[in-house]
């Protein structure tokens, strides 16, 4: 006997990436969650520009942690910006990995589903001048494969590394993605390493989510290079600029050069199956209140009734 079809929130979760300042995560950030309509919350729980790692309030985790369960939220955490196992800089990686480190316990304590991490880029020169990039995916598995490892001590309930491909710009690691099979190769294969795929980033990188067809392309190349499975989350971002551009700038749902529609056939493609979307679409021209994301959310579940009803 076939089981019930999921309903079109249960197989897609829509949210946002929320703020968290002043109240914390439980006061700011499933108040605006509850304010936009988000049914899934992306959090930082360290400055995404610094290094520090403070650590988190007991109550206010707790506070976030049961009324996620409670509500039915699926959280995830955004690891900082700076990090970077790719770099020709000692102290970067080794900064890198106390930072992903935090990331990957802090985001236990508040049961996030996911930790999402930038690929990296291969910065600096080789000695002969050329790529640094062999050297520098051998720091990635150097450097990654012991925090692999200590997510593993965290049990059943740990969070998902989430490797987010990149708009392709510098000496990008991981941008395309067919890129994808050499990171998680580097990483053994790792049962709980998973992709987190930014909609913008990848229509920078050339894959034309736009085009007929395009997203249903752009699936089945992660799903080749990283096999089924590995898609976690999605960012739902339009861009600012054309197809292959390398540029990460972020436009608020069908108002950008990918348009309403490739967010529609999100919804439709087999691979999305149970897939959250998480915006990060811009606010602040909007007022900064929430405005900006909540008709963006609100958008994105019109897409999603549309792609449930055929």
């Amino acid at each position: 006997m076939n089981a019930a079809p999921l309903s079109p929130a249960a197989r897609n979760p829509i949210g946002a990436h929320v703020p968290v300042a002043a109240k914390g995560l439980a006061g700011t950030g499933l108040a605006f969650a509850r304010r936009v309509g988000a049914e899934a919350v992306q959090v930082f729980v360290a400055n995404p520009r610094g290094w520090a790692t403070p650590p988190g309030n007991p109550a206010q985790d707790e506070a976030f942690r049961t009324a996620c369960a409670e509500e039915g939220v699926a959280a995830y955490v955004h690891a900082p910006y700076l990090i970077n196992f790719g770099s020709d800089t000692a102290a970067t990686r080794e900064h890198s990995a106390d930072s992903l480190r935090h990331s990957l316990l802090r985001g236990h304590a508040i049961g996030a589903l996911g930790v999402v991490l930038h690929t990296g880029s291969a910065v600096g020169t080789a000695p002969d001048g050329g790529s640094r990039r062999a050297e520098a995916m051998a720091q990635v598995r150097a450097d990654l494969l012991p925090l692999l490892d200590e997510l593993d001590g965290l049990g059943e309930d740990a969070p998902w590394l989430l490797l987010e491909p990149t708009a392709g710009q510098g000496r990008s690691l991981c941008s395309r993605m067919e890129d994808l099979a050499e990171y998680l190769e580097a990483l053994e294969g790792h049962p709980r390493v998973g992709v987190c795929l930014d909609t913008c980033h990848a229509f920078a990188a050339g894959h034309d989510l736009a085009a007929e067809g395009g997203v249903g392309a752009t699936l089945d190349a992660l799903v080749a290079a990283a096999g089924p499975g590995r898609l976690r989350l999605i960012h739902a971002n339009d861009s600012e600029d054309e197809v292959g551009a390398r540029k990460d700038r972020h436009a608020n749902i069908g108002a950008g050069r990918i348009g309403a529609a490739p967010f529609r056939a999100l919804f439709e493609h087999p691979a999305t199956l149970g897939v959250p979307l998480v915006i990060e679409t811009p606010d602040r021209k909007h007022g900064g209140d929430g405005t900006g994301h909540a008709a963006d959310i609100a958008r994105l579940k019109e897409l999603r009734a549309a792609a449930a009803a055929g």
